[in-house]
């Protein structure tokens, strides 16, 4: 098999990356070790940065979104006796969309089956060899147990955390790996019920952290700060909502509630792996980051990491020219470690795990933000979306 870019992994990442490259006119073939049930079945984020939402648009996969998405304008930052709205247009100008990457990856995997460039599902014992020269290859086993090799110019990894691709990387590089943490995890919900509110509620309470979100009208998305040990079996459906009850409480206003269809429990850490290229073999997406959902910017990073890569990729070879790719791990890791700290800022000021101290200054800086048009602005710039380049 022969193509210009080989793509491990079906998820947004390279799903997005396959897209963009083909409307540059540069051929790809993505492999996927899952099948396409487990894939589409992925339950993960659903808040879309505007970037995100223009960069599906302008790839033709955001007709549906564009249909079925939730337009924001803000959200609601809450401790107790208090719901403050912060406008983000008025703010900074943008908006998010709440989407969920469930959805976002049907979209692309239907774009990629109708009209794309191939698409592997199945796959096994994946390895991509002589990444360094520039006629990198992938060898695998396809889903009828056929041993195959793909020939290709470039290769992406887009596999997650535990793909083949990163290993590779940092390998053969004098690479670094930073990690964090956090002495806590969410257990998330879906439920058959309205949201509750019109925007997401962000609510620090003493019990812990609680977040409101939504998938469409009539599906919530729900969060509670748990410990990391939590067995799901011990959170009967009762005593979930009791606890969102309890977290979200506000004089004058009641959590609706339904039937629960889905839960699990999120471990919360943070993860940067640099750098985010091996001569032919570059990373995307979790393969190379991982951040605490508190921020939202896990999928619009993996988003920002593949416009960045497809650029790069259609300069190389399209027009022989190796100044984008040479570039890209330092400018997509300059995003990287702004969202980060994003994503760090608002897990350590909404989660509790300290003592009363540090719920002073929790408390404090939550009164900062919901006071000072300067720090809501910061707040509110690093929620929707960073440039990307």
């Amino acid at each position: 098999m022969r193509t210009q870019v080989g793509i491990i992994g079906a998820g947004p990442a390279g799903l997005l990356l396959s897209r963009l490259l083909q409307l540059q006119g540069i051929d790809t073939v993505v492999l996927e070790n899952r099948s396409r049930d487990y894939v589409e079945a992925r339950i993960r984020a659903g808040i879309l940065e505007e970037h995100t939402v223009q960069t599906l648009v302008d790839a033709g996969v955001g007709e549906r979104l564009q249909r079925e998405g939730l337009p924001h304008d803000g959200v609601y930052l809450q401790y107790p006796g208090v719901r403050h709205h912060l406008d983000f247009p008025s703010l900074c100008g943008r908006r998010v969309w709440a989407y969920g990457q469930t959805e976002v990856t049907k979209d692309l995997i239907s774009a990629q089956l109708d009209d794309g460039p191939p698409l592997l599902f199945g796959v096994s014992d994946v390895v991509p060899e002589d990444v360094d020269g520039d006629a990198p290859r992938i060898r695998f086993t396809d889903a009828d147990g056929v041993p195959q090799v793909l020939e290709c110019d470039a290769i992406a990894g887009t596999d997650g955390f535990h793909g083949v691709s990163r290993p590779v990387v940092t390998a053969g590089t004098s690479g670094r790996l930073w990690e964090r943490t956090y002495p806590y995890a969410w257990l998330g919900v879906l439920a058959d019920v309205a949201p509750s509110t019109d925007e997401l509620v962000y609510a620090w309470h003493p019990d812990g952290f609680a977040l409101l979100s939504m998938r469409s009208p009539s599906v919530s998305r729900l969060y509670l700060q748990v410990d990391p040990g939590e067995r799901i079996e011990d959170w009967s459906d009762d005593r979930i909502w009791e606890a969102l009850a309890t977290r979200s409480a506000l004089e004058g206003w009641e959590l609706q509630t339904g039937p629960i269809t889905e839960k699990s429990v999120l471990p919360m850490r943070s993860f940067v792996s640099a750098p985010m290229r091996r001569g032919r073999l570059f990373l995307a997406g979790d393969a190379a980051h991982i951040v605490p959902p508190t921020g939202a910017k896990g999928l619009n990073l993996a988003v920002a990491d593949v416009t960045l890569l497809a650029g790069a990729l259609t300069r190389l070879l399209a027009e022989g020219r190796s100044d984008l790719v040479d570039t890209y791990s330092d400018r997509a890791l300059a995003r990287v470690w702004r969202c980060t700290h994003f994503s760090w800022w608002m897990t350590s000021m909404l989660h509790r795990a300290g003592d009363d101290f540090d719920a002073e200054l929790q408390l404090a800086q939550l009164r900062r933000v919901c006071g000072s048009e300067a720090a809501a602005r910061e707040l509110a710039e690093n929620y929707t979306g960073l440039p990307v380049g």
